[in-house]
Order: C-alpha cells, then sequence, then structure tokens
C-alpha cells in the first residue's frame, strides 16, 4: 500500500533542517489547531526554530511534501535513540507515525543503538482501587476520560503498539495541600503558565536543550 502510494522514509541532517523549517511548521500549525489547550513543553518538545535546527529529523514524504517528521535524539556511545517533537498533516495516510517509527528503530539498530526510548506515558498506571490516594483518583480519571486537555490515554495505547518494557517514574511530593499545590505548578510549566492548561493560544521560546548528531542520511521508499 505505501509503495504504491509513494512515500517513503528520510533522515535529515542538522545543516539542512533551516531549509525545510516554512514545511514543517506548517505541518507543526495545522496539527496544534486539531488539538485542545496550548502547546505542550517541558516534559515533552515543542515547536522551535532554534531548537529543531540542532537535531537531525526523521520524515515521512512523498514526491512533493512532507507529511510526518520527528526530531531524533541520539544518546552517547550509541546507548539509546529516542524522539521527542512529533508531528503529522491531517494528509498523512493512516498508520504513518507507527511506520516512521519502526523506520526510525530498524535504523538504529542498524547502526548500533542499544535502545529505543518510546519517552512517558503521563498518568498512566496510577491506582484506582477503593482507598487509593485521592491524587491517584483524579490522576486516573483525567488519564481516561481528559481528552480535552491531553490525549493521555492515547498516547499510552499507542506506545503499547510496540510492546515496550515500562519502568515507573516518579515524582517526590510533600503530604496535604502542599501537594496539589505542587502538581498545579508541575501542569502550569508544562503548559506554560496556569493559562496554557485550558487556552489555544501559543508562544513558542527558544529551548536551550543541547546539540546531538547523527551521521548518515538514510532514504527509504516505504513498504
Amino acid at each position: 500500500m505505501w509503495r504504491k502510494k509513494g512515500y517513503w522514509f528520510e533522515i535529515i541532517s542538522e545543516e539542512e533542517v533551516q531549509s525545510l523549517m516554512p514545511e514543517l511548521r506548517n505541518i507543526s500549525d495545522a496539527w496544534l489547531k486539531l488539538k485542545a489547550g496550548k502547546e505542550k513543553r517541558f516534559s515533552i518538545g515543542y515547536f522551535d526554530e532554534k531548537y529543531l535546527s540542532n537535531f537531525p529529523i526523521a520524515i515521512v514524504r512523498n514526491e512533493s511534501e512532507i507529511v510526518a517528521f520527528a526530531n531524533i535524539w541520539a544518546g552517547a556511545d550509541n546507548e539509546e535513540i529516542s524522539v521527542d517533537l512529533m508531528r503529522h498533516s491531517s494528509d498523512a495516510p493512516d498508520r504513518t507515525m507507527e511506520y516512521l517509527f519502526v523506520k526510525l528503530m530498524l535504523w538504529g539498530k542498524e547502526n548500533g543503538y542499544r535502545r529505543f526510548s518510546l519517552g512517558m506515558a503521563p498518568l498512566s498506571g496510577l491506582e484506582t482501587r477503593q482507598f487509593a490516594p485521592m491524587w491517584h483518583k483524579i490522576g486516573s480519571l483525567i488519564f481516561t476520560h481528559g481528552e480535552h486537555f491531553y490525549n493521555y490515554k492515547g498516547l499510552r495505547d499507542f506506545k503499547e503498539k510496540f510492546n515496550p518494557v515500562w519502568s515507573p517514574k516518579y515524582i517526590a511530593l510533600p503530604n496535604g495541600f502542599k501537594q496539589g499545590l505542587a502538581l498545579k505548578d508541575i501542569a502550569a510549566l508544562i503548559s506554560g503558565g496556569v493559562k496554557g492548561i485550558f487556552s489555544k493560544e501559543n508562544k513558542r521560546p527558544a529551548s536551550r536543550r543541547g546539540k546531538q548528531q547523527l551521521s548518515e542520511k538514510p532514504s527509504e521508499e516505504l513498504t
């Protein structure tokens, strides 16, 4: 199906990313219009030209346009490879992002990387038992029914397709009322302010994340 449609996978080097930035921004802006709330940051990547120019970009394209992209994080000593910002156009064929991930995993394996990190699945795995802590119950409720804020469950379901090995991540919080304040601060940090939890206005400050490098530029037709 993919071969007939004429789509393929490429990795674009840092030096070439800037020339594609207008096309990548168009994809990102169109993607954001379909999402509720402000563009998230801190815990996941957000669209910023200075930031993206520091990394190679994995793309899926046809002869005329790019339909999906993700910037690539490469760990030291070929220990791990991962992605941060991921976006796709409304015209992308079904399962485009799965294809991008699989091709990038295979490329990483061919180039000696030991692991591929799918990142986190926020709010999944919280307790739902009758006497679970209240913030566990609230978090589980948001995970299951909080599509207005962020598609937490959809993110977990997408990553489950790759049969990952999950490991828990923890946040140390004070007891009592201060716990709720700390969680509010974390949500505000990710959303660029308290209003950003509910607003769709997007302001994109420059990121300070470090530069990483990859060597080759494969180009493979979708199969």
